[in-house]
């Protein structure tokens, strides 16, 4: 067996733990309007160390959309880790990210495919917000070639259990 180390930032994690609705705006592309999102996330603990966030949603254009959250927390690393999967991507994003000196919004760093230019990877962030008990949100952004950050899709969620 491993040597498991339960720290605060695993606790942190557990916070996301219950029920939630979702209302997600993600930007489609310049000039168009953005696209308005309503959801569920299911998050569950996985023993004291990971959190697995279940997601249904509406997508653009009709149709539902799952996604599959997993974080940690790795003290080797001093680090969160996870990934996230959806059913409208072939990809895999992984993450790794850390706390504000607050301990509100956890910034999660990931790679994968520039949009405006097919064939460059580009740096993603997820950042999670804990707003209250009962209220977070999820911005996505993603910085471009010349180092600007253009904002992808922000979610908000109400905790409903």
């Amino acid at each position: 067996m491993m040597d498991l180390t339960v720290t605060a930032e695993h606790r942190w994690l557990h916070r996301l733990v219950g029920e939630w609705t979702s209302e997600a705006e993600c930007v489609m592309g310049p000039g168009q309007p953005a696209a308005t999102m309503r959801g569920r996330e299911s998050v569950a603990a996985l023993g004291d160390v990971w959190v697995i966030g279940r997601g249904e949603g509406e997508m653009p254009g009709g149709g539902t959309g799952h996604t599959v959250i997993t974080l940690g927390y790795d003290p080797a690393k001093g680090r969160f880790v996870g990934n996230f999967v959806g059913s409208m991507m072939n990809m895999m994003w992984l993450y790794e990210g850390a706390l504000d000196a607050e301990g509100r919004v956890l910034t999660l760093d990931s790679h994968g495919p520039d949009f405006g230019k097919p064939g460059r990877m580009a740096l993603y962030q997820d950042i999670i917000e804990l707003q209250s008990a009962d209220a977070r949100s999820m911005t996505s952004r993603m910085q471009d070639a010349d180092g600007a950050w253009h904002h992808v899709m922000t979610a908000r969620y109400r905790r409903v259990g």
